[in-house]
């Protein structure tokens, strides 16, 4: 069984962000771990001052040691939220390369009619220098995420029930460990 990270760019209790995350690794199959990123902001006093936080590291090596990676973020003033920003330029401070060929499904979930189109593509952009393998599509672009999800955290959508269902297969063909 692989091991998934799930990272989520909503620190909302009842983020349907994370609701998607769950999800996601539920079809997917494998063995989610998520990540924390209620991190320090990034500063560059602090980080000569007193290294890497240890909450940071500690993100950095769930990433390295993850077989793939989950991202589900909404759209925050149409990009990708500041936490999950915050989070991807601590870790790009941490030694090594953690990101690097890391198979990685991005997904949104927002309350609009777009999905969070935007913030998928401010994402891309932010984790290009990383070099991940991002899978490329389907995009799981939920739209509506407040009426999407039933008690259980289950997609009630058929259509993206389907969506995230082939978003997942095409992560599980690049995950290693499968």
């Amino acid at each position: 069984m692989s091991t998934l990270l799930g990272l989520c760019g909503s620190l909302r209790k009842g983020s349907h962000n994370l609701k998607l995350v769950h999800e996601a690794a539920r079809l997917h199959g494998g063995a989610l771990t998520m990540g924390d990123l209620r991190l320090p902001l990034y500063d560059g006093d602090l980080e000569e001052a007193e290294g890497i936080p240890e909450p940071v590291a500690r993100l950095a090596a769930q990433i390295a040691e993850a077989d793939a990676v989950i991202i589900s973020t909404p759209e925050y003033n149409k990009l990708l939220s500041g936490v999950l920003k915050n989070a991807l330029d601590w870790v790009s401070r941490t030694p090594g390369k953690p990101w690097a060929g890391k198979p990685v499904a991005i997904m949104s979930a927002t309350a609009g009619r777009a999905g969070g189109e935007r913030t998928q593509w401010s994402l891309r952009l932010a984790l290009m220098p990383f070099r991940p393998e991002i899978v490329p599509g389907p995009e799981m672009l939920l739209a509506g995420a407040g009426k999407e999800f039933d008690a259980e955290g289950r997609l009630t959508s058929e259509h993206y029930r389907k969506t995230l269902t082939e978003l997942m297969e095409a992560l599980k063909a690049r995950t290693p460990g499968r």
